[in-house]
């Protein structure tokens, strides 16, 4: 009688292949559809800034002054910033809605009179410390403790900004470090410190999810967990370090906001988990995870931030702004479930 082998040696051939960033399915048809969906999603959205920058010369005559300019680029860096963490969460299945709040906690723990004692050292050290810890927290509440991402992060949301006046007394805490506020004062080339920050986090990022075997374990949990599991991926260390690396660039985006405004405040971050999130799904990442790029990302967060200057320079009302993005995320939902379709078929 012939010996069968282990049941163990059958598991790779019977896994699905999570070496590509579309771990739905292993056939090349159906990654080169997705991947098709993907392209299409980010050539719509040029098209849609493109008729945007259009519509802004056309409503006023001071979109294209070189000041308006830079004020949109530092406006979509801060912004841009947290969205390249968001794409991760995102794209590995989970949401955050605490990044603003993350943001207020970190920049109020900088601007803290002992903190700043301690020079720029220490205030960019504390911001990314206190944020990339708050990370972890949620990542580890998720990962190890079996909750579900959307409970962990709206708690984490009210507790973090809480936490933040508390320590701050409700007070905006003026920066006194002349070397922080630097950061967002000083110009290379014409072009803000600010925005070299940004597009800094948005390679590393791209290195990261793109070319990195974590960046490739990050879709196929997000994809399929359970056949992560099986393929011998460590599904929730991934998770955790996802929601980590989510603090880290809220740490990163709350030096820039903190030296931007010359103040840290437990105000500061309010509503960037709309923004932020609108943003990643108009760039086409899916909410049930396993699909997204961050060029997508960048592209959904030049667009919002394009629609908010445009709105202001027409001395449009906020509830104005907030309405019309609205329409902008269900119209974006509507368009990636037909693309979703069209990729299925």
């Amino acid at each position: 009688m012939t010996e069968q082998p282990p049941a163990a040696e059958t598991v790779p051939e019977a896994t699905p292949d999570t070496s590509t960033a579309t771990p739905r399915s292993g056939r090349p048809t159906d990654r080169l559809r997705l991947a098709g969906a993907n392209q299409r999603q980010v050539l719509g959205l040029v098209a849609v800034l493109a008729l945007l920058v259009a519509a802004g010369s056309v409503t006023t005559e001071n979109f294209f002054q070189i000041s308006n300019l830079v004020l949109l680029l530092t406006q979509a860096s801060i912004i841009g910033v947290v969205s390249i963490g968001m794409t991760f969460v995102i794209i590995s299945g989970g949401i955050d809605l605490s990044v603003g709040a993350i943001i207020a906690l970190a920049s109020v723990w900088a601007t803290t009179g002992a903190t700043q004692d301690f020079g720029l050292a220490g205030m960019l050290f504390t911001a990314i410390v206190v944020a990339t810890v708050c990370g972890l927290v949620n990542g580890g509440l998720i990962a190890y403790g079996g909750l579900v991402s959307l409970i962990v992060t709206i708690a984490g949301m009210a507790g973090f900004r809480g936490l933040a006046t508390l320590i701050s007394g409700g007070r905006s805490q003026v920066v006194e470090t002349s070397a922080f506020s630097a950061i967002a004062t000083t110009d290379i080339l014409g072009i803000p410190l600010l925005v070299y920050i940004f597009a800094t986090v948005v390679a590393v990022g791209w290195l990261l999810l793109n070319r990195t075997t974590f960046g490739r374990h990050v879709f196929a949990i997000g994809g399929n967990p359970e056949a992560a599991r099986l393929a011998g991926i460590d599904v929730r260390r991934v998770r955790a370090t996802v929601f980590a690396l989510s603090g880290l660039c809220c740490g990163i985006a709350a030096i820039m906001l903190t030296a931007r405004t010359n103040t840290g405040a437990s105000t500061h971050g309010t509503f960037y988990e709309l923004d932020v999130i609108a943003a990643v799904i108009l760039g086409g990442t899916l909410l049930t995870g396993g699909r997204g790029t961050l060029i997508g990302s960048i592209l959904g967060v030049l667009v919002f931030t394009t629609v908010t200057n445009i709105f202001v320079l027409n001395n449009l009302s906020t509830p104005i702004q907030q309405i019309a993005k609205g329409v902008i995320i269900v119209v974006a939902v509507l368009l990636q479930r037909r693309a979703n379709k069209e990729a299925a078929t």
